[in-house]
This record gives C-alpha cells, sequence and structure tokens, in this order.
C-alpha cells in the first residue's frame, strides 16, 4: 500500500511514495525515492558521504511534514533524533506556521551525539527552501555553512540528550558541545538528559538463543561454559582462572581504544582479550597487530557479528569501554545483564550507569595511565573473594525503558504546553 507524496526541493518537486508496515501495534511510514535512498550505506560508503546528503535528507524532513497532511494525521508532537531529522523543527516554526494542520504540533529534538551536525554549504539554504534570513547566527548559519543539528536545537520547543551527565558535559565546552555548547547554554532549562534503556527481552543470558548455554544471576553455571566456549572460538588459552576481557564497539577515536591497546599490552600476559568491531582502519591495523603479538591471549573478530558479540558478552568477564566521551553507550548496560563487569571512562552515559567498586571500574577519560590503573583494580577483584557478588550486582543493574517513557511523556506535554503558550 502507498500514497503518492510530492514534496517540495529547491525549485523542483519531488514525486515520492509514501509506503506503510504494520509492525506490532505500529503503523510505521516510509519515505520512498529510489533515486535517493536507494544505496549502499545509510548515510555513506567506503568511509565517505553521500555526497547528496543534504538534498536526501532536506526530501526527507520535508516528507514527513507533507506525508502527514497527505494521510491527514495531524501529530500532537513531532520528536526528531539528531542532524537527519533537525530540519523538521524550523519547518515546523517557518514554512508551516501559518498552516492550520500543524497548529497544534510541537516539536522534542534528540541529539545521541553532538560530533554529528549535518553541515553543509551555504547553497544548501536555497535547496532547503530557507531564505537569507534564516542564515544568521540565532538560525541555521554555523561557522559559514548550513548545520542540519543546529536548526533542530535552534527551533524544537524541548531538547532532550540520552544521559544526564551528558545533558550538563555539552553545555560546559567546546570539547563536549563542538562549538554549540553557547547554544545550549542559552536553552538549558529547554534540555534535558534522559537516559536510554536496554531491551531486557532481547538481552537475557536466560533465553539467547545465541549463547551455548543459559544462565541468570542466581544460577550463573552456564556463564562459565560460555566462557569456554568463547576461548574455544577465538583460540584461545582454555583457562577459567584467566580473566577475559571483551570490546563490542565501533573502532572509532570517540571510543578510546587506541587508549585500550597501550594499557592491556602488558596486562595480556595475566589476562585475555576478545575484540568485536569495525571502523577506523589504522585501529583494526593496531588490533590485528596486538593479536598477533599475544597469540592465544588475544583474537580480532573484524567486522561485526550479531551472534558473536552476544557471544562476547556472555563469555567476557570484563568489558572495557574507554570512552573519550560517550553520551549514554548501550554496551555497559549489555555487559552488565551478562555479568562482565565494565571497565569504563567516567563520561556521560558511562558515569550514570557504572559505580566504582559497586558494578564495575572508572577511569578518566582520555588518561591511557588511569585506564591502566582501572583495569589493575578490576583484575585484582576478579582475584579476590568479592567477586562472585561483584558480578550478581552487575548483572542486578538493569536498565528498563519504563522510567525513560514517562520521562520522554512529560517531555512531549512541556513542548505542547511551550508552543501553546507562545501562540
Amino acid at each position: 500500500m502507498s500514497t503518492p507524496l510530492s514534496v517540495p526541493l529547491g525549485t523542483e518537486i519531488i514525486s515520492a511514495q509514501l509506503k506503510y508496515l504494520q509492525w506490532r501495534s505500529v503503523s510505521v511510514c516510509f519515505i520512498d525515492y529510489p533515486p535517493f535512498y536507494d544505496r549502499n550505506g545509510l548515510y555513506g560508503k567506503d568511509g565517505k558521504d553521500h555526497a547528496d546528503n543534504d538534498r536526501r535528507f532536506i526530501l526527507y524532513c520535508r516528507g514527513v511534514l507533507e506525508g502527514a497532511k497527505a494521510i491527514g494525521f495531524k501529530p500532537d508532537v513531532v520528536h526528531c533524533h539528531d542532524w537527519q531529522a533537525g530540519l523538521i523543527p524550523a519547518y515546523l516554526k517557518r514554512h508551516y506556521r501559518s498552516d492550520p494542520f500543524f497548529a497544534g504540533t510541537a516539536s522534542v529534538m534528540t541529539v545521541h551525539n553532538m560530533a554529528y551536525q549535518g553541515n553543509f554549504p551555504k547553497e544548501t539554504l536555497a535547496a532547503a527552501g530557507f531564505g537569507p534570513e534564516d542564515f544568521t547566527p540565532a538560525g541555521l548559519e554555523y561557522y559559514g555553512k548550513i548545520s542540519f543539528l543546529k536548526a533542530g536545537l535552534v527551533f524544537a520547543d524541548k531538547l532532550t540528550t540520552v544521559s544526564p551527565t551528558y545533558a550538563k558535559e555539552i553545555t560546559e565546552s567546546a570539547e563536549r558541545g563542538f562549538g554549540m555548547e553557547g547554544l545550549l547554554r542559552g536553552r538549558q532549562n529547554d534540555l534535558e538528559g534522559i537516559l536510554n534503556g536496554l531491551d531486557l527481552d532481547l538481552w537475557n543470558p536466560e533465553r539467547d538463543s545465541a549463547l551455548p548455554a543459559r544462565y541468570s544471576a542466581k544460577d550463573a553455571a552456564g556463564k562459565t561454559k560460555c566462557k569456554a566456549a568463547l576461548q574455544k572460538e577465538c583460540g584461545l588459552e582454555l583457562s577459567p582462572k584467566k580473566p577475559l576481557i571483551a570490546i563490542v564497539s565501533r573502532l572509532d577515536h570517540q571510543k578510546g581504544l587506541d587508549l585500550a591497546i597501550a594499557a592491556l599490552e602488558s596486562r595480556l600476559k595475566n589476562a585475555q582479550l576478545v575484540v568485536v568491531g569495525t571502523g577506523d582502519p589504522a585501529l583494526e591495523k593496531a588490533f590485528a597487530e596486538l593479536a598477533a603479538r599475544h597469540k592465544g591471549a588475544a583474537f580480532l573478530k573484524a567486522g561485526f557479528d550479531e551472534s558473536f558479540a552476544h557471544r562476547a558478552y556472555a563469555g567476557a568477564d570484563f568489558f572495557l569501554m574507554p570512552s573519550r566521551f560517550e553520551p549514554c553507550g548501550l554496551g555497559q548496560m549489555i555487559a552488565m545483564r551478562y555479568g562482565a563487569v565494565p571497565v569504563a571512562c567516567r563520561t556521560g552515559g558511562l558515569a550514570d550507569t557504572v559505580t566504582e567498586g559497586a558494578n564495575g571500574f572508572l577511569a578518566a577519560p582520555g588518561d591511557a595511565e588511569d585506564l591502566g590503573r582501572a583495569l589493575d583494580r578490576a583484575l585484582s577483584a576478579y582475584a579476590g573473594p568479592g567477586w562472585n557478588q561483584l558480578t550478581a550486582k552487575a548483572m542486578d543493574t538493569l536498565f528498563p525503558w519504563d522510567g525513560a517513557m514517562a520521562r520522554y511523556v512529560e517531555t512531549y506535554k512541556r513542548a505542547a504546553a511551550a508552543l501553546r503558550a507562545r501562540r
């Protein structure tokens, strides 16, 4: 089933289709325009963005609103995520301000990572349908370019990000706010950090079909079998006494994995390492070389394998996440669910979910030496009498979506009230 959709794009009118999918009790609509969306890579290919990403996401943002009109759906709130949807609040405030169809429609903008901003040349302004009056520091202009993320942060009725600590960090410094910290400070009263939740059914070692054995906090025997199976699969020494550290991550500078290599080098004499990830070729090469230097103690699974990632969480004693900054992070939540104790950096959502000595270990972000000290504390705990209590505490630290959902509903209500107050 589909509905024809006409969407303005600069001086053109694009003929697209609105297509539908019923998923459980939710109706999902998709904007179908093969010249833009029928290609490999959502945002780019071979490490490079698609050259027409500005036009692709202009069509998407404008198409969302035109699509709502086409099917007669009047939203109370449009919840936009990241730069790809950032123009929608701007369109609501500028192009559709006098449209009675959207008279009661507020917007909420959630930013998952300030590092990704959707910045394009000034010429994109015309393609997006905005005029020079919007190309100002108070509008869409960002260091001589147009920023889709900034559009959302300026024009949305309310703003959220994915952890309380990250909400604070992005207002405090250019290192975290990436040049938009002043804007965010100015909207601090509209900004809230809501910690992400975890799908506790999907990530559940009691029912996970990817695991060689099931287990729980009350009956952890299966975890010992998972560790042995992972050691065998990765060609590691079959030793239940050696602590096994896992990394499941995008290989990226943000994730601090260069620091991990430095901290792990001397500690792999008494520990083991399994890395699952892809990304920066230089980091991938560095981990491959680390695994070659420590054959039988370290293993790299280049690329991403969902089933293997589940087995890595289940087989690991520790989960290493040394991020320089981390808006929320799901890895540490998943790891705790599977009884892998996090060793992480004290930043963003990691600071909000990991407590030193209680359910994990923390280091200063960007500090390889402090990361090494945190690893030493973790490895000492593994050999100590309180290890079983520590893993049980980690497994009992749950992050269900219920609380986050309730806070989002309250944010929607505040956004709608803010819109009414301005009209």
